[in-house]
């Protein structure tokens, strides 16, 4: 009999990020270490010293990413899309000088 063993490493909290996956007991998004890994080339040792997690909680992240890659990626574009349109409208930008 084959029994299937599971790690509880990654969450999903609605009251935690908006519900995205988190490791478990983190704020620290899946997201976060699949950007660290993929556009920053961080080694799993690198992100692991980085945000203070073990080794299996950053490749259960990086699994966790992997299966999920179509939804999570879509996630990030739509990240990207409401930064950009922020950073169009200036949001969090200083006040105009008072004196021109």
């Amino acid at each position: 009999m084959v029994t299937v063993l599971s790690m509880d490493f990654i969450t999903s909290d609605p009251a935690v990020r908006g519900g995205r996956p988190c490791i478990a007991g983190t704020g620290i998004r899946v997201l976060d270490i699949a950007a660290a890994r993929v556009f920053h080339d961080q080694s799993p040792d690198e992100i692991a010293a980085a945000y203070d997690l073990s080794l299996a909680q950053v490749y259960a992240a990086l699994a966790y990413y992997y299966e999920h890659k179509p939804a999570l990626d879509e996630d990030l574009r739509a990240e990207l899309a409401r930064a950009r349109a922020l950073k169009e409208q200036r949001v969090g930008s200083k006040p105009p000088f008072l004196f021109g």
